[in-house]
Formats: C-alpha cells, sequence, structure tokens
C-alpha cells in the first residue's frame, strides 16, 4: 500500500497540482490585497469617502449586511478580472515562444518536378478526367 502511495503521489500530475495550488494560493493572497488595499480605497478615495461595504438594513431586530454582500461581489469581479489579465498574458507570451518559424518551401530539381508531372498524369487517367 506504501508503494501504490508513492507511486500516486510522486506522479508528475500530481506534483504539478500541488505546486499549482500554492503558487495560486499565494497568487489570490497578492490580489486579494491588491483589491483591500490599493484599489478599492483608491475608489473610495475617488467617490468621496463612499462605502457599499457599511450599507444595511435592519428588519425587527435583524441586520441584513447586504453591503458586505455587494462588496464580495465587486471583490470578486476585479479578483476575476485580475486574474484573466494574468492568464491572458501567459498564453499570448506562450503562443509567441510556441510559434514556430516559417518554413522556407524546398526547391524542387527538374527530375522532382518531372516525376510530380508524370504522378498527376498517372491520377489524372485512372479517374478517367
Amino acid at each position: 500500500m506504501l508503494e501504490d502511495f508513492k507511486k500516486f503521489a510522486l506522479k508528475g500530475n500530481v506534483l504539478d497540482l500541488a505546486i499549482a495550488v500554492v503558487i495560486g494560493a499565494a497568487f489570490g493572497k497578492i490580489v486579494t490585497s491588491l483589491v483591500e488595499d490599493i484599489i478599492m480605497p483608491a475608489v473610495g478615495i475617488l467617490l468621496g469617502g463612499f462605502s457599499v461595504e457599511d450599507w444595511t438594513y435592519t428588519f425587527n431586530g435583524a441586520v441584513l449586511r447586504y453591503g458586505a454582500f455587494i462588496q464580495s461581489i465587486i471583490d470578486f469581479t476585479i479578483i476575476a478580472f485580475s486574474i484573466f489579465m494574468v492568464i491572458r498574458i501567459f498564453t499570448t507570451m506562450k503562443r509567441k515562444k510556441d510559434v514556430p518559424a516559417e518554413e522556407e518551401i524546398p526547391v524542387l530539381d527538374k527530375k522532382e518536378e518531372l516525376l510530380m508531372e508524370i504522378r498527376d498524369l498517372l491520377s489524372k487517367e485512372k479517374t478517367g478526367l
């Protein structure tokens, strides 16, 4: 059983996934800090100290903090857009690296051209064109 676990845990895909989760968590903290500590205070300054998070509704002693919910939606939208932009940049960089150099069209010598013409003529005879 221990050998099976070692085989499973040391597979490339499992290790790649573990690394991706750790990096994703760290990236999530960076983006969350960006949103909470830089973007939202800047938006608050631009709107004159306006904060959505403080919106509440009280009904029979129960406090509904719908402003915190709206703030969470705004945070999610900004974080999702940030992640989208990072992934888009990485895929653009990868595409540029993966694009093969243009291949030169091989120059055919006279024998090869003649053989190609013969091949084409024979195929026309077979099809009856």
